[in-house]
């Protein structure tokens, strides 16, 4: 049976609660944060993201005894779906593999530069009482933001996975792909498009370092792919290690071989780019369905807005743009984009074995317009 807003809003607030009332002083005053406010610049901290490995903002899985972790986890998995939870635990647990690829050398400046213990989580308001509420967890290629209002889930975006390494060897000649779904079936179904639907779909040869939308608050008309150097919280403490990942950001930018009026052409926009699911045929309407369960599948379903697209009316608005090869292991990007959608994934570096995939709602990421009208009905 689904669980409505409201009972997963529940879980939430009683998992939070839990976990907050194990910390200490001390630990409380790390993982707590302002009530959440529309517009309010006391919100700022809750606005910002990351899916780098950078300081996220609240207590890391490091500064709490086992028993905490536990709760912790516990409370991140009541905003996932049991899929979504395994693909992330993956995904911390890549850090350790991550770590073998780099020789076990990387530092970033901490003790540890790839490390599972590194995953921030905060809690903004008091869980589960009349005023707004929410949580974030993040750390490398993980970021989760979620906004309880009125008691129901309200926002749970933005919602960012991603792989690194994006496949690895298992034993007995099996391999390890936390994301292949969103991977596979975005180029399946590009694959399938006819010529003329493939030219339109296909804006540029050539695919970006990263997602276009970045770790941006906001996504707005014109933005551009950010220089992965500037997804970080700031810069190093160190100036060589700050001077090494801007000479690896320019390396990886001119690998691309996207020139300005190719980032011109990958820029967002409110009118979307590529070819509408209206003219797709029944098979690839099937296939895009498959594709965006990837990623508003990662939520509860009570609270997931995959149902909607369900409605041919609504499935008929998204567009599916790509950017690169279409060949399996060559760089490159997509997006789905439709009112209230906007889903990218870029796999390009690390010779095509780094992915990155995020869902964003443009108009209410971080539950922005909620808090709005919460405001304007309680607070006048």
């Amino acid at each position: 049976m689904t669980e409505a807003p409201r009972e997963v809003a529940d879980r939430m607030a009683e998992a939070a609660g839990a976990w907050l009332e194990s910390l200490d002083a001390e630990q409380r005053q790390v993982a707590g944060g302002t009530t959440p406010g529309a517009d309010d610049p006391s919100d700022a901290e809750r606005l910002r993201w990351f899916y780098t490995p950078t300081d996220h903002g609240g207590l890391t899985l490091h500064q709490q005894r086992p028993a905490q972790q536990r709760l912790a986890m516990r409370l991140v998995a009541t905003g996932l779906s049991t899929a979504a939870y395994v693909t992330a635990a993956t995904v911390m647990g890549l850090e350790n593999v991550l770590d073998h690829v780099e020789g076990f050398t990387v530092t970033f400046g901490r003790e540890r530069g790839r490390d599972p213990g590194m995953y921030y989580l905060r809690v903004f308001g008091e869980p589960g009482g009349a005023t707004p509420w929410g949580w974030r967890f993040g750390g490398h290629h993980v970021s989760l933001n979620n906004l309880v209002v009125d008691g129901r889930v309200a926002a749970t975006t933005p919602c960012f996975l991603g792989a690194d390494p994006a496949t690895a060897p298992l034993l007995g000649g099996t391999v390890l792909r936390p994301l292949a779904a969103p991977e596979d079936l975005a180029r399946e179904l590009v694959r399938s498009l006819p010529p003329e639907l493939a030219q339109r779909a296909v804006l540029l040869p050539h695919a970006p370092t990263d997602i276009v939308g970045g770790n941006r608050s906001r996504v707005a008309d014109g933005d551009e792919a950010i220089p992965l150097v500037g997804v970080w919280r700031g810069p190093f403490p160190d100036p060589g290690e700050q001077d090494a990942l801007r000479a690896g950001s320019d390396r990886a930018e001119a690998a691309t071989g996207v020139d300005r009026d190719g980032h011109r052409a990958l820029a967002l926009t409110g009118t979307p780019k590529g070819v509408p699911a209206a003219e797709l045929d029944a098979g690839q309407r099937e296939l895009l369905l498959q594709l965006l369960a990837t990623y508003l599948g990662r939520v509860p379903d009570g609270v997931s807005p995959l149902h909607r697209y369900h409605d041919p009316s609504a499935l008929d608005a998204v567009h599916l743009a790509w950017a690169g090869s279409t060949a399996a292991g060559e760089p490159h990007y997509y997006r789905l984009q439709g009112p209230r959608l906007l889903a990218e994934w870029d796999n390009t570096q690390r010779q095509v074995n780094h992915a990155h995939s995020v869902w964003r709602d443009p108009e209410a990421d971080f539950g922005l317009d909620v808090l709005a009208a919460h405001r304007a009905a309680y607070h006048r």
